[in-house]
């Protein structure tokens, strides 16, 4: 069973930084791409960045290009994402999830790929 644990998260004002782990276990952390997906009130669960099985590759939302980086550590089976130059709007509950497919060459960004899933942590941005 593959468990995908979160931390980081917390309340930081506007321009602030704020850098989420995901810990995960259960299967070979280093042969999946990882990806962090956001949900905020009333909204649905969107794409935020992704990273390869290697680490060689990566994707982000147009909304976080050039504020949010991911990164991981296959040797610690961990993915982060920093987060600086934090808004207002980036105030949801954030997901980490591992994709379903081993070595998949490209970086994927759409939610029905990636099948296990964090509890998710809070990330609340005051103005």
């Amino acid at each position: 069973q593959v468990q995908l644990v979160e931390s980081g998260g917390g309340l930081v004002q506007a321009g602030g930084s704020l850098r989420l782990s995901c810990a995960a276990s259960g299967r070979t952390f280093s042969m999946y791409a990882m990806g962090w997906f956001r949900q905020a009130p009333g909204k649905e669960r969107e794409f935020v960045a992704a990273i390869k099985w290697s680490g060689s590759r990566t994707g982000y939302a147009d909304s976080v290009k050039g504020r949010f980086t991911i990164s991981r550590d296959n040797a610690k089976n961990t993915v982060y994402l920093q987060m600086n130059s934090l808004k207002p709007e980036d105030t949801a509950v954030y997901y980490c999830a591992a994709d379903s497919v081993p070595l998949r060459t490209a970086v994927v960004t759409t939610i029905t790929e990636y099948d296990y899933w964090g509890q998710g942590t809070q990330v609340t941005v005051s103005s």
